[in-house]
């Protein structure tokens, strides 16, 4: 990195010199716009302008960073001058490592429709472990031009699927017909064309309606197959059946049971399911995959979380800075004059009291009530701060409003004397310079005329505008959502 480079990053911070980037028509996206993704969390636009120059001149470099913390969302956007350059960079450095982790680059689209529509979208299972995004990248590319390309991964490494995108339709089907049911490592693969979640769930939905195959559990340990086919046989023809066992070849204490027709199976779960079978009290039901059995168990949670909620709507209240001195049934006594309590808790860590706690009434006039009195009441040594309980992402995003206001009004408070105060310096400028090779160069600044305003330009003999000393002329935008974007702009 040069020292040009060294000083801005020392003057900005997390920020980068950026100018405006170039519009060039192209098929549904930018084509001098390239997506970098899968970043290190501690990746910078100085990082990424280093990395990434050598291949041609850069108009401009974003990470984008939450809103709130301003962390790294891990992923960034690179605009070139040349679409020739970026088109290079995505066929030369994709994949490459930056801080110990492989990047992967793709072209921006602006439009979400081409990503949500799926068309020449594909999904592939059972990668063998090894399989990671190039190698992916590499089996495909053969079938046509893709546009993204990822093998989804956790902590422990990859979950075995990940999923390309086609630019052409054409591409991805004949991909498929390609490549499902090959070995990949000496595993075979399934690919097919990618499915919604609510289209698979509809799938889904729609072969539980005819279902043959049920799952037995409760068994008693010494029940094998024929026991389990002495039980079942007599409601219909069976086509397969087994126990599971473990790797000893003890049974596991459940098995499934495969009819012929769907009929036969309905009525198996209807007679069977709580029937007593040598002492034990069996479950039998509709089989089903890993998936459906998260959704179902997803969607129940869910049920249960919104009536909780309601339950609790209006009548939970949250009491923090509690007195050491706290507990429950103290809590309970000081609150009991205002209504009748179903429950009251001092949160605690390690026996000790963490200094809030929640009580909750029968009815919310009871709580309106106690909110009214006790707020800013003297308990033992401490005034109570107290109100309706809220949930964390009303919380969050009621903090989160609060800060930007916040932040706006400061902004917008700000005196010209403040810019004018801050010491002495000398603001980088960034010129527009050769196409083919940006230049950086040193600006001296001269003091502002006192009847400076926000939003004007003061223009020296080149023409150029001029920063207050010691400060770069700041822009900031905000987006909705929880993306924030920051630039320095010096031309």
């Amino acid at each position: 990195m040069n020292a040009g480079v060294q000083r801005m990053v020392a003057l900005a911070g997390s920020w980068f010199p950026l100018r405006p980037a170039m519009k060039v028509n192209g098929p549904g996206f930018p084509l001098a716009s390239l997506y970098v993704g899968d970043l290190h969390p501690d990746v910078t636009e100085a990082m990424l302008y280093k990395k990434f120059s050598p291949a041609g001149p850069i108009l401009s470099i974003r990470v984008c960073r939450d809103v709130v913390t301003h962390r790294s969302l891990g992923y960034a956007y690179i605009n070139f001058q040349q679409p020739a350059d970026a088109e290079r960079v995505l066929d030369t450095m994709n994949f490459e490592m930056i801080k110990g982790q492989p990047i992967r680059i793709m072209w921006s689209h602006r439009d979400p429709g081409l990503r949500k529509s799926g068309v020449g979208n594909i999904f592939i299972k059972n990668l063998e472990e090894s399989i990671d995004n190039k190698a992916l990248y590499d089996t495909f590319s053969t079938f046509g031009n893709i546009l993204s390309c990822k093998v989804m991964s956790d902590d422990h490494g990859s979950q075995g699927f990940g999923f390309v995108h086609f630019e052409t339709l054409e591409a991805a089907q004949k991909a498929i017909s390609t490549m499902n049911g090959m070995l990949l490592n000496d595993r075979k693969v399934f690919v097919d064309h990618f499915k919604s979640r609510r289209k698979r769930e509809a799938e889904l939905g729609a072969r539980a309606v005819e279902f043959t195959n049920i799952y037995v559990k409760n068994l008693q340990v010494d029940v094998d197959e024929q026991d389990l086919e002495e039980l079942f046989s007599h409601f219909g023809k069976i086509l397969s059946l087994k126990v599971m066992r473990d790797n000893s070849g003890h049974s596991r204490g459940f098995g499934f049971v495969n009819f012929e027709k769907h009929e036969e199976a309905q009525k198996a779960v209807m007679d069977m399911n709580g029937k007593e079978v040598q002492g034990r009290r069996l479950y039998v039901g509709r089989a089903q995959k890993r998936v459906e059995r998260q959704q179902e168990l997803r969607r129940r949670f869910q049920q249960m979380k919104q009536e909780r909620l309601k339950h609790y709507q209006g009548v939970n209240l949250y009491v923090k800075n509690l007195d050491d001195s706290i507990d429950n049934e103290k809590l309970r006594k000081e609150f009991s004059p205002y209504g009748a309590i179903t429950s009251a808790k001092v949160m605690t860590e390690g026996g000790h009291s963490k200094g809030f706690g929640f009580v909750c009434f029968s009815s919310p006039e009871e709580a309106t009530k106690a909110v009214t009195e006790m707020n800013g009441y003297v308990l033992g040594t401490k005034p109570l701060y107290v109100a309706l309980a809220q949930r964390k992402e009303e919380r969050k995003a009621i903090l989160s409003n609060r800060f930007m206001q916040q932040r706006l009004l400061r902004c917008l408070q700000l005196p010209t004397s403040y810019f004018l105060s801050q010491p002495p310096a000398q603001a980088v400028y960034y010129s527009s310079g050769p196409p083919a090779q940006p230049a950086l160069r040193w600006m001296t600044t001269q003091p502002l005329r006192s009847s400076f305003n926000v939003g004007t330009q003061n223009t020296g003999p080149s023409g150029a505008r001029r920063c207050a000393p010691g400060r770069p002329l700041l822009t900031q935008r905000y987006t909705s959502g929880m993306l924030s974007t920051h630039e320095i702009r010096l031309a």
